[in-house]
């Protein structure tokens, strides 16, 4: 079983910055990628930024120069910086785990947390 828990979310004005947590807990043995998701208004769940384990990293287009992820691999945590927000910014942002609890990879899930842009 594993848990996957986020944190940091909220109301903040166009232009300036929030930082997401996320936190995986459980019976892990290795998580390979952690990543974040988001699911605007009337629209699908999108990608926002992954990292692998060994560091890699790959963001949406449309957060590129604007939202910074990062990791702490001991502690199971991936953090989401957001800088300049938009308001097409807002959605629930989900954070992702790929993790082995040994008998191969899983993708979990958490619960989202709100994210709103507005004046």
């Amino acid at each position: 079983q594993v848990q996957v828990v986020e944190s940091g979310g909220g109301l903040v004005q166009p232009g300036g910055s929030l930082r997401l947590s996320c936190a995986a807990s459980g019976s892990i043995f290795r998580i390979n990628t952690m990543g974040w998701y988001r699911q605007g208004p009337e629209k699908e769940r999108e990608l926002v930024a992954v990292t692998t384990s060994g560091g890699s990293t790959n963001y949406a287009d449309s957060v590129k120069g604007r939202f910074t992820i990062s990791r702490e691999n001991a502690k199971n945590m991936v953090y989401l910086q957001m800088n300049t927000l938009k308001p097409e910014d807002t959605a629930v942002y989900y954070c992702s785990a790929e993790a082995n609890l040994g008998f191969g990879y899983r993708l979990y899930w958490g619960q989202g947390t709100q994210v709103t842009v507005s004046s």
